[in-house]
């Protein structure tokens, strides 16, 4: 088959035939280059109005990219006409492979978009011989067309969270309908002033409907949506509660032991190796791990009574009556209150505040698991691009990530 009938097959320029072609070498690529002509007699539209028209007004040769072809590149050299439109004069004619003013297809800018999904800009960018801005804007103007506004009609329970954004403690809160696995919301910071553009966003109707916002012990967080949602209960995450249990207790508490162990190197290095060990599941323990746990815990008082403390908290999220968890805390808040070591009795006075949050998990039995995961996604995201300078773009690429199921 002749070339010139294979590109026509190929080719999908409506409106346009293919009248000559060639083939250059630049730069160590090849290039297959194809000249178009209008159709004559074709039933043409104003990009302005809609309205169609044979009546042309002028053209002008345009360079454009398109899909390589095997392992040519491909750059067409398309005269781009102006209508003559009866309601607005001469107009760009509307094409639907090719958007106003663009230098590459519509179908090569979704293979470009569908590649950045797996890959960095720069490796995309390289892979086309396209501009690294190209590519980005690409990318950019696919994941706004595909995504669209954020629908947060019938919303009835949210989850924050924030993540790392930058080094030097900088940080971005992400909001996020737990039901249905996907991102409604991201900006930066993690303070009350923050989050409240989400608010202001959902509108105040929407924010009487909300139920339940499960989060960490963020009163930023909590302040604002009792705020704008006082009907809505606050849940705290277990996850956020046992990790703050494990810094500001067992760690404590094995630093502690260590310090008075100074004499003993050996034994110092035992305790100061155990808080790993402190910190797994018991299902989670590797082979040999369990006995020496058991060994550990049965050596030091201390280290029993918050390791055995720590599992009886994490039981408070796996009652699903209120009263039932109400005594559950008071046997847990007794025992840590009695139990003589200062790091637990300061914790667990810190602790009672936040109970409310803790039982209304009995009611929305809801977790940051999900927002977790997120945040693990966000971190490949970051890292695959060697970081973000533009946060329009990378809280687009999040959503993108996570556009929801159901």
């Amino acid at each position: 088959m002749a070339q010139e009938h294979l590109m026509a097959r190929l080719g999908g320029w409506a409106g346009y035939d293919v009248v000559e072609d060639w083939q250059e070498q630049r730069a160590g690529h090849s290039w297959c280059v194809l000249r178009l002509q209008a159709v004559a007699g074709w039933l043409r539209q104003c990009s302005h109005c809609g309205e169609s028209t044979r009546a042309i007004h002028d053209h002008q040769d345009r360079r454009v990219r398109d899909l390589p072809l095997f392992e040519h590149r491909v750059e067409l050299i398309v005269p781009r006409i102006r209508v003559a439109c009866r309601r607005c004069g001469p107009k760009l004619e509307r094409l639907d492979w090719l958007a106003p003013f663009a230098r590459v297809t519509q179908r090569l800018g979704e293979s470009v978009a569908q590649l950045c999904r797996v890959a960095s800009i720069r490796h995309v960018a390289h892979y086309f011989g396209l501009d690294w801005k190209t590519v980005k804007e690409l990318d950019f103007a696919s994941m706004q067309r595909t995504l669209g506004p954020v629908d947060l009609e019938g919303l009835e329970v949210i989850g924050m969270d924030e993540f790392a954004i930058q080094k030097g403690h900088r940080y971005a809160t992400v909001i996020v309908e737990p039901t249905r696995k996907r991102v409604l919301w991201i900006g930066r910071g993690r303070g009350r002033a923050d989050v409240r553009p989400f608010f202001e966003l959902l509108g105040p109707q929407r924010c009487r409907r909300l139920q339940a916002a499960v989060m960490d012990m963020n009163a930023g967080y909590e302040i604002e949506v009792k705020h704008h949602c006082p009907q809505a209960a606050i849940v705290f995450d277990l996850f956020h509660v046992v990790a703050k249990y494990g810094r500001e207790v067992i760690d404590r508490v094995c630093v502690d032991r260590a310090n008075e162990l100074r004499a003993d190197k050996p034994a110092r290095q035992v305790v100061k190796g155990a808080r790993w060990l402190l910190l797994k599941n018991r299902e989670s323990l590797a082979a040999g791990q369990d006995i020496q746990l058991k060994e550990l815990l049965a050596a030091n008082r201390a280290l029993f009574v918050v390791h055995v403390l720590r599992d009886a908290l994490k039981d408070l999220w796996s009652y699903r009556h209120t009263g039932y968890a109400q005594r559950a805390w008071n046997s847990w808040y007794s025992k840590a209150r009695r139990s003589r070591i200062e790091p637990l009795k300061r914790f667990a006075a810190n602790l009672k505040p936040y109970l409310p949050g803790i039982l209304a998990h009995c009611r929305f039995p809801l977790g940051t698991n999900l927002i977790e995961g997120i945040n693990n996604k966000i971190k490949v995201i970051k890292r695959m691009a060697y970081g973000f300078r533009d946060d329009a773009y990378f809280f687009l690429k999040i959503r993108a990530a996570f556009p929801g199921v159901g």
